[in-house]
């Protein structure tokens, strides 16, 4: 979902500013991309020893030796592109040149992302069509009093859009594409 599509999809021209639709597009992007099946894992904890970095990883990563991932939300010493050069289930090692840090729990988990070789979801009609709704939604709860959507017949408020039914409403149309750990709890 684009900008323009947006701004066509709610009717608003040019009325509000880009960086004002911008953070709904955004928002509902990030919303989306939470539940779709990537190659990726979360960052449980880092340390630095030796000028190799090792990262712990919530659950079993499925990375290998040779992969090149890429970590965000870690700290600036982990972010980035790297190699890695050891793995074990939950832990993989790479090179880094930098001083020495101990253990550290991310919190929030950081993230890592390997090469995606599936599906490129930007172009699946169905992913697209949830962003929409969702940027709808988080867009009528920014205009509507209490956070409320507005009817489009009636202009009478309708119940809360951001509460925890916002991506069940659009969950038939991601099923082929959610993932597994996406679906817990």
């Amino acid at each position: 979902m684009t900008l323009s599509e947006l701004r066509s999809n709610l009717g608003i021209g040019t009325l509000y500013s880009d960086a004002t639709v911008e953070e709904c597009c955004q928002s509902a992007q990030d919303i989306i991309d939470a539940y779709l099946w990537y190659n990726t894992a979360l960052v449980y904890s880092t340390s630095l020893s030796n000028n190799i970095a090792t990262i712990t990883t919530t659950l079993p990563h499925g990375f290998v030796t040779g992969q090149t991932v890429t970590i965000t939300k870690s700290g600036a010493t982990f972010n980035g592109s790297f190699t890695i050069t050891g793995d074990t289930l939950f832990t993989f090692t790479f090179a880094k040149t930098a001083s020495d840090q101990i253990t550290f729990l991310v919190s929030p988990f950081g993230l890592i992302r390997g090469a995606q070789t599936g599906t490129a979801y930007a172009s699946v009609p169905a992913v697209r069509e949830a962003s929409m709704m969702i940027a709808v939604d988080i867009w009528q709860a920014r205009q509507a009093p209490s956070g409320q959507g507005v009817g489009i017949d009636n202009f009478q408020p309708a119940p809360f859009k951001m509460g925890n039914t916002l991506v069940a409403r659009c969950r038939g149309l991601l099923a082929p594409y959610l993932s597994p750990s996406s679906m817990a709890g």
